[in-house]
């Protein structure tokens, strides 16, 4: 049985860290990103400005299936950031990435967002992420050539909740 939870809980950082590891797409920078995102919520709460939202296995350690993590972008007055969407292998193609979307946006909508952003890479491996976000209603914003390295552009999403 699946759980859904907002609350950050202490094993989070190893979960979110083992789970971005295993899906094979970021870089040992980016994982590090991901682990810190967790720790700062975990020591400053609400005042990090980063929300969460976990499926896991309870009783099961190591079991996440899947997380977002999400905010308002500071200094804008309804504009929010997906700043991690991650999926574990056994769990792709379920439609989990979906439902995490889904519920994202509900609690972002709840906390008066009315507009989303999300980067991607323009990377040929990312060509799936892009037709997620295409197929989940966002729209591409902007392409920044070269932005990441030469040869990987950031491609920015955009959808009105």
């Amino acid at each position: 049985m699946m759980r859904w939870r907002v609350t950050v809980q202490e094993s989070d950082a190893a979960a979110v860290y083992a789970l971005v590891t295993e899906t094979g797409f970021f870089s040992k920078s980016e994982q590090q990103i991901a682990i810190e995102l967790v720790e700062e919520t975990l020591s400053m709460g609400k005042e990090s400005g980063y929300e969460f939202v976990f499926v896991d296995m309870p009783g099961k350690p190591g079991s996440l299936l899947g997380y977002t993590c999400y905010g308002p972008i500071p200094d804008t007055v309804s504009s929010f950031d997906l700043y991690w969407i991650a999926v574990s292998p056994r769990q792709q193609r379920t439609g989990l990435g979906s439902a995490l979307l889904i519920e994202t946006e509900r609690l972002a909508l709840q906390q008066k967002a009315s507009r989303m952003f999300v980067d991607t890479s323009g990377r040929e491996q990312y060509t799936p992420t892009r037709n997620f976000y295409e197929r989940s209603g966002y729209q591409q914003e902007a392409r920044l050539i070269d932005f990441y390295a030469p040869g990987d552009d950031k491609v920015i999403y955009a959808k009105t909740l």
